[in-house]
């Protein structure tokens, strides 16, 4: 699986920490997932997640202080 382009990634967040946060976030919960479904090793969780977020299937939410 091939990797999304950063600038396809940055239009859906506003930092480069913020998506490494929701990525990271997000593939923890697939690699949750996945497990519990015994599911066949294929993509790595953070390519998914990555891939996820390109496509919309990730809503990433900013909290204002």
């Amino acid at each position: 699986m091939q990797q999304p382009s950063l600038d396809l990634l940055m239009e859906k967040v506003e930092s480069k920490y913020t998506l490494v946060v929701a990525t990271a976030k997000h593939a923890r919960h697939l690699m949750e997932t996945l497990n519990h479904e015994g599911c066949s090793k294929g993509a790595k969780p953070v390519s998914i997640a990555l891939e996820e977020i390109v496509q919309g299937k990730v809503r990433i939410e900013q909290l204002n202080e």
